[in-house]
């Protein structure tokens, strides 16, 4: 005897053929719980790491470090490409929406160690213009842009989030290409920060990294909430609670650079020159005339007594000093400028100023050939030498 059913009982998801796998993903919104759980526990599975991921993250931080030491673009388009796909990050967004603090951990762990093998890799390239000095591959003109929030790469990491998520959702396939795009906005500003760390420019370092942690938190976000948007429920209350906490975080970190940049980055605003007093010297004469006559009888002495008593008062002034030379630093190309150890162009990089950045111009200038270098320092107290046709003064300078 078969017993009735209204409706066929459902297979595996297992043993279901890819078609039909592959229809119940683009229909994801229409399943129940049971087929979430299945495809939730099919995706946790895609997304966890293997040790390729570690490999192709040193191997992408080794030839990133190579395109920010020869300023070349080519070398960063390859270090994308070379990135392996970023599992973790999917997870971690997938962890939140399952609710399971011991999957989310190890997708963490495995993000920052990934992070941590491309600041490795950039860092032991960065180690080269410490040890070689009259290296001719020390401009960093691409680096900096890659420390800083700007739109472009935000815009860029976000529709990689989207896709990335859209495409691990509806499809069996490993979104490669948007996963590079995920790559270029996490592993670029890490490594330049591993870069800056061990050849010692200067606003590379804390700048990048800290980049890295609003990209990262913001790729968790995004991706939760897509996830939540495809049909997706947080499972477990804990899931909430991982949101906030990861919401929390990337608030703090977009806090702490804000403050940062207005502090280092921005200009120095230059107080106004106020009259240096003149040294006074005041002198006082006294003169004392005073007449002296004896009374008649019985003779007339007449005793004049004429007594000048110079007295001098010296009032205490302040001793003048020199009004500071400061400088705006102006590029032929808009890439800011280097300032070297010495003043001549071989020498050894101090540190690295946009444009825009404001110099303290001191007295020393020398000529090496053609060129005409100044002796300044950064409001930092970094002092260096720069091209003077790189300046251009903000306050009076003489024969300047």
């Amino acid at each position: 005897m078969s017993l009735p059913t209204s409706e066929p009982i459902p297979d595996e998801s297992d043993n279901l053929p890819p078609a039909r796998r592959r229809r119940d993903r683009r229909q994801i919104s229409l399943l129940g719980s049971d087929e979430h759980a299945a495809i939730l526990d099919e995706l946790s599975k895609e997304t966890s790491p293997s040790f390729d991921f570690f490999l192709f993250s040193l191997l992408c931080g080794v030839i990133l470090g190579v395109g920010i030491l020869t300023d070349s673009p080519a070398f960063f388009f390859l270090a994308v490409l070379m990135a392996p796909f970023m599992a973790p990050m999917f997870g971690l967004s997938l962890a939140i929406i399952v609710g399971t603090g011991r999957y989310f951990l190890r997708s963490l762990v495995s993000a920052l160690v990934g992070g941590l093998m491309v600041f490795i890799g950039c860092g032991l390239v960065g180690l080269i213009p410490r040890f070689w000095t009259s290296s001719p591959f020390n401009r960093f003109t691409q680096a900096p842009y890659h420390t800083q929030l700007n739109w472009a790469d935000f815009i860029v990491i976000t529709l990689g989030i989207i896709l990335t998520t859209i495409t691990m959702v509806r499809s069996e396939k490993k979104p490669l290409l948007f996963s590079a795009v995920i790559a270029y906005g996490l592993y670029l500003p890490v490594g330049t920060a591993g870069f800056g760390l061990a050849s010692g420019v200067a606003h590379l370092w804390p700048e990048g990294l800290a980049i890295f942690i609003i990209y990262l938190t913001w790729a968790i976000i995004l991706g939760t909430v897509f996830l939540r948007f495809m049909g997706f429920h947080l499972i477990k209350p804990f899931g909430y609670v991982l949101g906030t906490a990861m919401l929390i975080i990337g608030l703090l970190s977009l806090v702490g650079l804000n403050n940062f940049y207005s502090v280092m980055v921005k200009q120095v605003a230059i107080s106004s020159v106020l009259p240096t007093p003149t040294p006074t010297q005041t002198q006082t004469l006294t003169e004392i005339n005073t007449p002296t006559e004896t009374p008649f009888p019985p003779t007339l002495t007449s005793t004049p007594t004429h007594t000048l008593v110079p007295t001098l008062t010296i009032t205490p002034t302040l001793v003048p000093s020199a009004t500071p030379v400061w400088a705006l630093v102006v590029s032929q190309n808009g890439e800011g400028a280097v300032i070297r150890a010495e003043p001549k162009s071989s020498a050894k990089i101090v540190t690295y100023v946009l444009d825009g950045g404001l110099l303290k111009v001191l007295t020393e200038t020398a000529k090496d050939g053609a060129v005409i270098w100044v002796h300044v320092a950064t409001n930092k107290g970094i002092q260096g030498w720069i091209v003077q046709i790189l300046l251009k003064t903000v306050t009076p300078a003489p024969a300047w």
